[in-house]
């Protein structure tokens, strides 16, 4: 990245002491100086949910694409760059856009208090209001009842994804307070998808669309999804169809494309554009596999994995997808951030790992240390080892473990510098 957007981005993070504060008043400020952006958007899918949002936008996205339409997508946090956060009727923005549209998000804001995320949110929905498209997807960064994204009066349609325990030290420690913060996402009279769910999260949301009128299409009651003999089958009570599975690996994928074939139904697309959406959807870092770069130069033979779930959930699904892998050893490299449940996400991932071996996370003030990762997962029963980066414990399993799965995991801010790393030349 060049200097212009990030000297811009670096200023920003200095407008507030916080990272995370949770309000929409500097929000609505902000957008109100901007003359309201937000009011001429083409129309918004919006999506929350704990795990999953961002491959079923993916799979939106690749659906509504298939057939033409130009489509917004906002994203959050980046991988290796922050253009990936934008993308504007289907490509990532460009340098020059993103400086000009930081810069005057940044002097319309002047000296007031505001948050990373709230202006640079605010700096894509500005951006989306001037570029023409057919839609735009809005991907909620946390909770949503007082998430910036929060700020579209009447999407087209909303969709929760399954909600779980996360950043409760900001959307209360138990699913039922969770799920409203979810639940905030819903508007009076908007269709609403919704994956599959806790029975408290589910109470929750239904009562929160019955208050508004929101029609609920919730998965086992008004769509259903599974697989049948390697093909994607799903009903709902316009009609059925078979499908190919979904490009992105995983058995969680599957009611994640469910959610995504609802929404897509919803916005009135036929069935060649629900398979695009199957076929078509790219999603880095969830159960990515690295077939060029500088780090799978290093691996080599052995193959290379990355993902970037964090939670308990996460670790759940990511053990599902290794257990539907061929048979191969395999050695996870984690690192994780002190504000995660790290027994509960490796947890799972004991049962279907060989090793560990743990890192701090490069340039990041609340990284665990990877001692403090290796201990952990000694306690839920993994073997454990400490590298001092992503490079010598990769070597350290090729050494051991030529022909082995490696697959690095516990944090997207892991997986941005992997791709970084990966990169180079």
């Amino acid at each position: 990245m060049t200097k212009g957007s990030d000297a811009i981005l670096q200023r920003m993070m200095a407008l507030h002491p916080k990272v995370i504060d949770l309000t929409l008043d500097r929000v609505w400020a902000l957008l109100e100086k901007l003359d309201h952006p937000e009011r001429k958007l083409p129309p918004v899918i919006h999506i929350a949910g704990t795990n999953g949002k961002g491959s079923t936008q993916a799979m939106i996205r690749a659906g509504l694409e298939q057939s033409g339409a130009k489509v917004h997508a906002y994203t959050s946090p980046h991988l290796a760059r922050f253009h990936e956060r934008i993308r504007l009727a289907g490509s990532l923005i460009s340098e020059v856009a993103l400086t000009d549209i930081l810069d005057r998000c940044y002097q319309a804001n002047g000296p007031d208090p505001i948050t990373y995320f709230e202006i640079t949110t605010v700096a894509g929905l500005l951006a989306f209001a001037e570029t023409p498209a057919d839609f735009t997807l809005l991907e909620v960064g946390l909770g949503g009842r007082l998430d910036a994204t929060n700020v579209i009066d009447k999407p087209a349609v909303t969709v929760i994804t399954p909600i779980d325990l996360d950043h409760q030290q900001f959307l209360g420690d138990t699913l039922t307070a969770i799920a409203g913060e979810k639940a905030g996402i819903i508007k009076r009279g908007v269709p609403c998808v919704v994956g599959p769910q806790h029975d408290e999260c589910m109470d929750v949301i239904e009562r929160t669309a019955a208050r508004l009128s929101a029609p609920l299409l919730a998965h086992g009651q008004h769509w259903h999804v599974s697989q049948e003999r390697g093909r994607l089958i799903y009903q709902d009570e316009t009609g059925l169809l078979d499908l190919p599975l979904p490009a992105l690996p995983g058995p969680h994928q599957i009611m994640n494309a469910g959610a995504a074939i609802a929404a897509l139904r919803v916005l009135r697309r036929d069935e060649l554009d629900c398979e695009a959406a199957l076929t078509n959807a790219y999603w880095p870092a969830r159960m990515e596999h690295l077939t060029v770069g500088t780090l799978v130069d290093l691996a080599a033979p052995a193959d290379l994995w990355l993902d970037g779930g964090h939670n308990p959930a996460a670790g759940r699904a990511l053990a599902a997808t290794l257990r539907q892998q061929p048979p191969r050893p395999t050695h996870l490299i984690c690192g994780m951030l002190n504000t995660k449940d790290i027994g509960g996400y490796l947890a799972p991932l004991a049962e279907v790992a060989d090793s560990l071996t743990a890192v701090s996370i490069p340039d990041e003030v609340n990284t665990i240390p990877a001692d403090q990762t290796a201990e952990a997962s000694r306690a839920v029963g993994l073997t454990a080892t400490v590298a001092l980066d992503v490079k010598s414990a990769i070597s350290k399993i090729k050494a051991k473990n030529p022909n082995a799965r490696i697959l690095i995991c516990g944090s997207l801010y892991l997986a941005g510098h992997v791709l970084r790393e990966n990169s180079k030349n």
